[in-house]
């Protein structure tokens, strides 16, 4: 067997094995279509004497990644790697215990490791992890953020930011390892919007606004009725007429009804497209999309719609673009789809149709641009200018006469400009930010988000005509940069504010922050992650010297192994101190910013014992009174309990049944080493200490 890897993939192999080395975890974060599971495959290569334990969200992913390294490797045999045990994360969940040690893994992979974080599937993972802790575990995903969930991130649950490798789509893109693709942008499904701006204009009070609104409203009405249908847009921009195609759908009958207009929206290609469809609970499947991949009839239009059976992990060579019937979704999701139709492997330039579902959603593409942006970015800073293949894409938008009615429409309902500046300054005074979504409305349906970005767009034309608007902006902290430093920033300014109230920044890791979300809610902020990832750009020769000083000027910890220690330590000498022994912290305590005390001092027990603790925290812990041994715990507190029995009582009389405040049980500690020291099962020392109390 024999797989040359690409050189992004050859750079992150080299690390995994490094870091598997070293640590034991590595986690590879590579966008879809960059051929992520060969460097899984060629670790199996490299190690064919040893087991390796493979899971898969399902057995048709795998499979697919093996015709894929069959098709680019020098070996074209059926039956290979033999050293790889093969399981969906599904049947590792109901598996027994005599399964789970039949396995014996020399290494572990966790494909779409992202997965792991789903209830049912990360028990089981959890527990094959658990049984076979010292085995070196390597990760695959195209993210790690589970952005449903809470916006966990499986990469320091699973790997303790251990990431060998990591790129963004983005940067794929701008380093030439994905083609840039041809963008259309396009909307459907916009009546219902229509008719919310209609509800909006009845509200407005201004007689005047109200009928110029109503007149744009009009307009945009009539624009968008008379915009060209999806046949014409299709037939405009598909250029290979008789290539495939993937058709995302937000859900069954959404397939369904996409289904039936093949004929409306295709008829202008082909009159007999070539139709097939595929969804996770469909028994047809794996036929269904093996005829898809197998068809290489290239006189008809080949169309495979799909829900989410083909999101993750499945490649299909030749792919000429993908159709986004979309409402919203993750960006996990929103990526995946997309990268559907790059490759690694392929040369031609791809086609994305963005059907969206209402105008707004339109400005989801900014997420790739800005992704692309940062890399840009780095690579001029740093010379690196010949790294830079592809600096920008193609977007074409269909409705660019529609989104420019949006904005009059939205700009009329947004009325004067000091009206509007009131309601930022209303905002900056309650929330100390104007680091506003563009989507967001205030209470009175006033809608300050895209006010503020057209602010920022027209700066130029305020510093002549208007410099008095510059300067009342600045007043209540108007930040001119692009959306993504003013992400940054908003995160800064936070982290700020904590280092202000604690003196510090040990930040546990899912600390969160409470702001104001798109819809006048409140939204939380992952500042605890996002100073993690604080340390991996400078780990990774991303951050520039500005960002890193404003950080050291507010106490950042760049070691977080170092920093998460002194956070843990910090909760065990405020429990000492505030409630008392830290050798029986309840498994239900947490400290207010939800730190799990309990669950970090075992950690610490655990570590002694592996002789992984310096001695410098072990005697800065001893100090505090803890003990590396429960057990001994245990004896030291019903001694002490014994010795205030005393003090009390002037005896060691204790009736039978006697409970101490805590609930401790005396009496009955004091028979048992009465019995422990017949068994001859007490130390010298605690011989000592109980014969000069009279317990024996």
């Amino acid at each position: 067997m024999s797989i040359k890897l690409y050189d992004h993939n050859k750079i992150a192999y080299d690390s995994v094995v490094e870091m598997l080395d070293n640590v034991g975890k590595a986690a590879v974060i590579h966008p879809t279509g960059t051929g992520k599971s060969f460097i899984g495959f060629k670790l199996c290569e490299d190690n064919p004497d040893k087991n390796i334990c493979w899971l898969s969200p399902s057995q048709y992913i795998f499979t697919t990644q093996l015709e894929n390294y069959r098709a680019e490797s020098e070996d074209k045999e059926d039956n290979i790697f033999e050293n790889i045990k093969f399981y969906t994360y599904a049947k590792l969940m109901n598996m027994k215990l005599s399964e789970f040690e039949d396995i014996k893994p020399d290494y572990i992979i966790l494909d779409e490791f992202h997965r792991c974080g789903a209830t049912e599937w990360g028990q089981g993972v959890d527990r094959l992890i658990e049984m076979y802790d010292d085995v070196p575990i390597l990760g695959f995903s195209a993210t790690a953020i589970r952005y449903l969930d809470n916006q966990r991130d499986m990469s320091d649950e699973l790997f303790d930011k251990h990431i060998a490798s990591e790129m963004t789509l983005g940067e794929a893109i701008v380093r030439g390892i994905l083609n840039p693709p041809k963008y259309v942008l396009s909307v459907f499904l916009y009546k219902d919007e229509l008719d919310r701006y209609k509800k909006r204009i009845k509200l407005a009070k201004n007689k005047a606004i109200k009928e110029k609104a109503e007149e744009y409203l009009e307009k945009l009405r009539r624009a968008l009725d008379k915009a060209e249908g999806l046949d014409e847009i299709f037939n405009k921009h598909i250029t290979d007429r008789t290539g495939k195609y993937i058709i995302f759908c937000a859900n069954f009958e959404a397939m369904q009804e996409a289904m039936d207009k093949v004929n409306e929206w295709f008829h202008l290609i082909d009159r007999k497209p070539q139709v097939y469809h595929v969804y996770s609970d469909d028994a047809e499947t794996s036929k269904e999309f093996r005829d898809f991949k197998a068809n290489e009839d290239n006189s008809h239009l080949r169309l495979l719609y799909c829900i989410d059976a083909l999101n993750e992990g499945v490649h299909v060579e030749n792919v000429s673009g993908v159709v986004l019937l979309r409402p919203t979704v993750s960006p996990i999701i929103y990526k995946q789809q997309i990268g559907r139709a790059l490759s690694a492997s392929k040369r031609t330039k791809p086609v994305v149709f963005d059907i969206v579902n209402n105008i707004q959603s339109l400005y989801s593409i900014d997420a790739i641009r800005e992704e692309m942006e940062v890399t840009l970015q780095y690579y001029r800073s740093e010379n690196l200018e010949d790294d830079i293949i592809n600096d920008t894409f193609e977007v074409i938008d269909e409705v660019h006469n529609c989104l420019e009615l949006f904005d009059a429409l939205e700009d009329t309902l947004t009325v004067s400009w000091d009206t509007m500046y009131l309601k930022a300054k209303k905002y900056y005074e309650e929330y100390g930010n104007l680091l506003i979504p563009v989507s967001y409305m205030s209470k009175d349906g006033y809608g300050l988000g895209r006010w503020i970005r057209t602010q920022r767009v027209s700066r130029k034309q305020y510093e002549k005509a208007y410099p008095e608007r510059i300067k009342k902006l600045d007043e209540i902290s108007m930040v001119w940069e692009p959306v993504l430093q003013n992400k940054w920033l908003r995160n800064y300014e936070l982290a700020k504010e904590y280092f202000k109230s604690n003196n510090n920044l040990t930040i546990p890791h899912d600390y969160e922050v409470s702001l104001i979300d798109s819809n006048g809610k409140k939204t939380k902020i992952k500042l605890g992650i996002w100073l993690s990832s604080q340390r991996d750009s400078l780990a990774k020769g991303r951050m520039s010297d500005k960002k890193k000083q404003l950080l050291d000027e507010i106490g950042m910890s760049w070691d977080r192994f170092e920093d998460k220690w002194e956070l843990g330590f910090s909760h065990a000498k405020k429990y000492r101190e505030e409630i008392g022994d830290i050798n029986f912290v309840s498994p239900d305590y947490e400290s207010e910013d939800n730190f799990n005390l309990n669950r970090w001092l075992h950690t610490q027990r655990e570590r002694n014992r592996n002789n992984k603790l310096s001695d410098e925290r072990k005697t800065r812990l001893e100090e505090l009174g803890f003990k590396w041994s429960v057990h001994e715990a245990f004896w030291e507190k019903g001694y002490s309990h014994a010795l205030s029995y005393i003090e009390e009582n002037g005896n060691l009389k204790v009736p039978n049944g006697y409970e101490c405040e805590d609930g401790f049980k005396l009496k009955s500690w004091l028979i048992n080493q009465k019995s422990r020291y017949k068994k001859g099962k007490l130390s010298d020392e605690q011989i000592e200490k109980l014969k000069k109390i009279g317990c024996i």
